[in-house]
């Protein structure tokens, strides 16, 4: 396998995923302003929504989309636990996580990166998002990991999305549970090999 990635964005989800896994893949990056990938491709030709994380199959096939993306992942490796099996309710209880970073979660930092949104507009976003994470701070107070007391996908995507609160002031640290948590993810020796490959360590 191969992933299409670009540093920092959400489809360094898939990049700790693949690491957790113990699949064997490749990654090649993305130049989002070229629209080229490292090697000089057409990245358009690969994936016309012109956007990563986006994984080819061994067989060439190209699949889109980090929530689904990430699941796919998982079911390559069952034994690996990133995911519950699916048709059980607990795999739709991940479905449900997945779901939530990505529509709500997910979709309420973008806007913070735009520079020609009012900051007035900005504050609407960070004070939806205050609200937003007051539920995954209840769900922290109960458990280690968003399903429980194993890591699983939905962490991955998680993790990643909390990391851009820095770069779009939105503080944290009112959410004690989830500031445990990233400390938590951090060390994991998966989200050090991703971060490494994407050159956010040295």
């Amino acid at each position: 396998m191969k992933l299409y990635f670009a540093p920092g964005s959400c489809s360094q989800a898939s990049h700790i995923a693949l690491h957790e896994s113990g699949l064997s893949f490749e990654t090649e990056k993305l130049i989002p302003s070229t629209m080229k990938t490292e090697s000089g491709a057409d990245f358009l030709e690969i994936n016309p929504k012109g956007y990563v994380p986006t994984l080819k199959m061994d067989d060439g096939n190209i699949l889109t989309e980090g929530a689904v993306i990430l699941q796919f992942i998982a079911d390559q490796n069952p034994g690996s636990g990133l995911a519950p099996k699916a048709g059980t309710l607990e795999r739709y209880r991940l479905q449900e996580w997945l779901n939530y970073i990505a529509t709500e979660i997910h979709k309420s930092y973008s806007p913070m990166f735009n520079k020609a949104f009012p900051e007035e507009v900005k504050t609407n976003f960070r004070n939806q998002l205050t609200r937003r994470l007051g539920l995954v701070e209840t769900q922290l107070s109960k458990t280690q990991y968003l399903m429980g007391d194993k890591f699983t996908v939905c962490d991955a995507y998680l993790f990643v999305v909390l990391n851009w609160s820095a770069g779009v002031g939105f503080d944290l640290s009112q959410f004690p549970k989830i500031t445990d948590y990233l400390a938590r993810i951090v060390a994991r020796p998966s989200v050090f090999a991703a971060r490494r490959a994407e050159g956010f360590i040295k």
